[in-house]
């Protein structure tokens, strides 16, 4: 990974590398993928590949350990007679009716999802984490943001997402779906995972299941380089602010 020279992944750790980061800075950063349609040019796992991209190069930047991704995440859902729908399955078919789209196996329920996050964090917290930052899928980022409080109150962890207020800019991470901003992204992480070549040349026609703006003619590496450095400046001030406020208490506590 490009600006990466340090051991940042949980797996690839050994007990002593793991305690040593885990002194440093007590973040666990927990990228939230899914196996889903990103356009015909983008992987099925987008999701998970943008977040832990990022999250390798904070950490490296910040200190900390980055999570395995997770694939299961909520998202909206119809049932007909011809099954389940969900996600960009029917959200992203323009007046078409709702599709089955290639690759996609990813949804669970919000109760469920909330379900497994309780259980990560559960886990996160006994292994001595203090902050946890989490960021991919919408809805994901949804529910982990909108049970900050349950994550405080049953484990002692303060949590963080990537998210913007000024997302329409098109400068925060993963703000539309396989448009402009995720192409973006993923031609900065992995170039080598970008097939533009896929998409109709025709720009009449617009790409199955995109949203956001247009990544045939919008898109590119030095953007999606651009959108990265401006939010490691960002998250990197959150969270050394945090690090230093669970300083400061530990200092009270001595």
């Amino acid at each position: 990974m490009a600006g990466v020279t340090q051991k940042v992944l949980y797996e690839e750790l050994t007990p002593r590398e793991f305690q040593a980061r885990l002194a440093q800075a007590p973040i666990a950063y927990l990228p939230l993928g899914t196996l889903e349609w990103h356009g015909e040019h983008l992987p099925l796992g987008s999701d998970g590949i943008q977040a832990r991209g990022f999250f390798e190069q904070l950490a490296a930047r910040v200190g900390g350990i980055v999570l395995p991704m997770l694939f299961l995440g909520p998202d909206t859902i119809i049932t007909n007679e011809e099954g389940d729908f969900y996600g960009m399955d029917f959200e992203g078919m323009d007046g078409l009716d709702p599709m089955q789209l290639t690759g996609s196996a990813y949804w669970v329920s919000d109760s469920d999802f909330e379900l497994i996050l309780r259980l990560v964090l559960k886990q996160l917290s006994r292994a001595g984490f203090r902050i946890v930052t989490a960021h991919g899928h919408g809805p994901s980022t949804e529910s982990f943001i909108r049970n900050r409080s349950v994550w405080l109150n049953e484990f002692g962890l303060e949590t963080y997402s990537c998210s913007r207020k000024d997302e329409t800019d098109g400068l925060g991470i993963q703000t539309d779906h396989a448009g402009a901003n995720e192409t973006s992204l993923v031609m900065a992480l992995r170039p080598d995972l970008v097939h533009v070549e896929n998409l109709s040349a025709d720009l009449t026609r617009w790409p199955l299941a995109v949203e956001g703006e247009d990544p045939r003619i919008r898109a590119s590496a030095e953007t999606g380089g651009r959108v990265i450095a401006l939010n490691l400046k960002r998250m990197s001030k959150i969270l050394n602010r945090a690090l230093a406020q669970l300083d400061s208490q530990r200092q009270r506590n001595i």
